[in-house]
């Protein structure tokens, strides 16, 4: 972004001549500075290189295993069925979706109450592609001084091809992972069939190209931006915090005063604390920020800074911990391990854990119980209600029956609500694994009951049964509708 400068002379004051006739330039806005996070080892290091193996084994990897001869996850919008291992839903379904989301709602709240960011510093997919392209980035163009000294210097023959290289394996990563996201919502097998041809739908090279391009841009190029200023959750994280939230903190009482010194020299002496400056807690951080000057919103919580802290720590020959998972509260009461520990359970807490576990109980069981198809009355809008041989009134129906099975199934239709009603002709019908039909009928009612009923609408229902063999045989659902006599 470039910057916008503006100038300003110095002001009169009692009509006396400015102090100087030079202006002065004030930039709005500051070129924002790339971050060269320094690689770094550690415990936490290992963590979040875990989640990012399994989160992306999980990704890459789902669209392609199969389950009853159809992907095991595909969500087809063509079709308007969503299939996930072993249950067919279907938009009607929709209610599941507002649970998925207010499950991860509630996990989110739970998990930054207890200690903060974990979900930004181990598993955002913005964390995770980031880690990777950096990682390209590293073993492509060196360490972190060899990338600041390849940057500045000119345009030599090897800055091009490690410019190069870098920037088609991160082509490439953003495309396979275009392709994958598509896979979900197309089967992956059939797009995989088209990618060898390029015959690609037009909305299949679309989101293709979007998602590559937003992985490309994201983890490439934008990183950290994304998380200071794009994402809302940080600036909504401090809600969601309290004093006994466990952050990575620096121990002020601890490190204070920092400095420079030999690793044979006594810190007390020198009247320092256990920080020596040396900086390098800045130098990992993947947002640039300076854990030292405390709890800051563009920190994601990958606890980097830790891990090289404890590294210097130990070179030292000092406690490990100087920079560490604390709370506020254990920061001033010097609190132990166990004493945090304890504090976890406290209300807030609390609250969440027992709404998220009534949310996934109720889930759980509103799918195990539910109805293994599904129906939608809609009237004949065409003729509401006539008059047919022997006086005989009539109402037309048509039924969207939805089997959310994924074997064939068979179906008996059966009216009840008023007297004498019945169906024109039995309807039994037969529908195929996640098939869906539309079923016309009609329903009358005899001259004698129409005559002793005013005219207008009367509540009626239907009753489907799933008949046949197997452990759904029996099951029914009873849809209501309304029965219109003419005046």
């Amino acid at each position: 972004m470039n910057s916008t400068p503006t100038s300003s002379f110095a002001a009169t004051v009692d009509g006396a001549a400015p102090a100087t006739d030079q202006p002065h330039t004030e930039w709005l806005y500051q070129a924002q500075k790339k971050i060269y996070a320094r690689s770094v080892t550690g415990r936490f290091v290992n963590w979040r290189w875990a989640l990012v193996l399994l989160t992306q084994i999980v990704f890459y990897g789902l669209p392609w295993l199969q389950w009853n001869d159809r992907q095991m996850l595909l969500f087809d919008l063509g079709t308007r069925r969503f299939y996930i291992f072993g249950l067919v839903f279907y938009p009607q379904d929709f209610i599941y979706l507002t649970a998925l989301l207010l499950v991860s709602a509630y996990a989110l709240f739970l998990f930054t109450a207890v200690a903060g960011r974990l979900w930004c510093g181990y598993a955002c997919p913005q964390t995770v592609y980031t880690e990777i392209f950096m990682w390209v980035e590293s073993k492509i163009e060196g360490d972190r001084a060899k990338r600041m000294k390849l940057d500045a210097g000119p345009w030599t023959a090897e800055r091009l091809w490690r410019k190069t290289a870098k920037q088609a394996a991160w082509v490439g990563i953003a495309l396979w992972t275009g392709f994958t996201f598509v896979g979900y919502f197309t089967p992956i097998r059939t797009l995989a069939h088209e990618a060898a041809t390029l015959g690609f739908g037009p909305w299949e090279w679309f989101w293709i190209l979007f998602y590559g391009f937003a992985t490309w841009g994201n983890a490439g190029y934008m990183r950290e931006q994304v998380c200071k200023y794009m994402c809302p959750y940080a600036r909504f994280q401090s809600a969601m915090f309290d004093h006994d939230t466990l952050i990575i903190s620096y121990d002020t009482q601890r490190g204070e005063p920092r400095g420079s010194r030999s690793k044979k020299a006594d810190p007390k002496a020198l009247g320092l604390g256990a920080c020596v400056d040396c900086g390098l807690c800045v130098q990992v951080c993947p947002t640039g920020i300076d854990i030292r000057q405390g709890l800051q919103y563009e920190c994601i919580g990958c606890a980097a800074c830790i891990d090289v802290c404890d590294g210097v720590m130990d070179k030292m020959g000092y406690a490990r911990g100087l920079v560490r998972y604390d709370t506020q509260n254990g920061l001033r009461e010097q609190l132990t391990r166990a004493q945090l520990l304890r504090r976890v359970l406290r209300p807030r807490v609390l609250v969440y854990t027992a709404v998220l576990a009534l949310i996934v109980t109720g889930v759980g069981v509103s799918i195990a119980l539910r109805t293994p198809f599904k129906v939608d009355v809609v009237r004949d809008r065409a003729s509401l209600a006539r008059i047919v041989d022997d006086g005989m009134v009539e109402n037309v129906y048509r039924l969207q029956v939805m089997n959310a099975t994924e074997t064939s199934q068979s179906y008996t239709v059966t009216a009840d609500g008023l007297q004498g009603l019945a169906l024109d002709a039995p309807v039994l019908f037969t529908l195929g694994p996640a098939d869906a039909r539309w079923v016309t009928l009609a329903l009358r009612v005899p001259p004698d009951t129409a005559a002793t009923l005013p005219p207008g609408a009367h509540e009626i229902h239907f009753t489907i049964e799933r008949v046949g063999t197997g452990g759904d045989a029996g099951r029914q659902l009873r849809e209501k509708s309304t029965f219109v006599l003419p005046r």
